[in-house]
């Protein structure tokens, strides 16, 4: 099985309903030891931040062509705990409701996608600071931010 190295991250300009973006960098190395890296960006005309989060990691899994490790970073918690930490589980488990309110569980189109866009994968979520000069991460979040501030922003087709 191939092991990718995925990293994301999310922007948003005037978060929430502001102009967004995300940022995914994907790298492997083939069988003769050849690292690849592949980049992806879009820019929203009015998201969140949390939404272009899920977006990015929505988008790096959907790259990938066949069954694969992944290694996922993301400088998201609420992503990386939501799966490493059973919120998702106990969300699914409660209808999509969450805490002792029963509040409802926002961007729920995008964890079902991202569910869905997972399950052929073995993937580990892996929290980085944000900000604090990792390489891949400092890319994404440039990728990120010039897509929300580009031209061409689209619209957060929001369920």
């Amino acid at each position: 099985m191939l092991e990718v190295n995925i990293y994301t991250d999310g922007a948003c300009r005037g978060n929430p309903d502001g102009p967004g973006g995300y940022g995914v960098v994907l790298e492997y190395f083939d069988g003769q030891g050849n690292k690849h890296v592949k980049e992806l960006s879009c820019g929203y005309k009015k998201t969140t931040n949390n939404r272009m989060e899920l977006m990015g990691v929505l988008r790096g899994l959907e790259a990938l062509k066949k069954p694969c490790k992944v290694n996922l970073y993301t400088d998201s918690q609420y992503i990386v705990k939501a799966f490493n930490e059973g919120w998702l589980s106990n969300w699914i488990k409660n209808n999509w409701k969450r805490g002792k309110k029963k509040e409802d569980v926002k961007n729920v189109d995008l964890w079902k996608k991202i569910l869905s866009a997972k399950d052929n994968h073995d993937v580990t979520f892996n929290w980085v600071k944000g900000h604090a000069s990792h390489p891949q991460n400092e890319r994404c979040d440039s990728l990120a931010t010039s897509a929300a501030d580009g031209a061409n922003l689209i619209v957060d087709e929001r369920e």
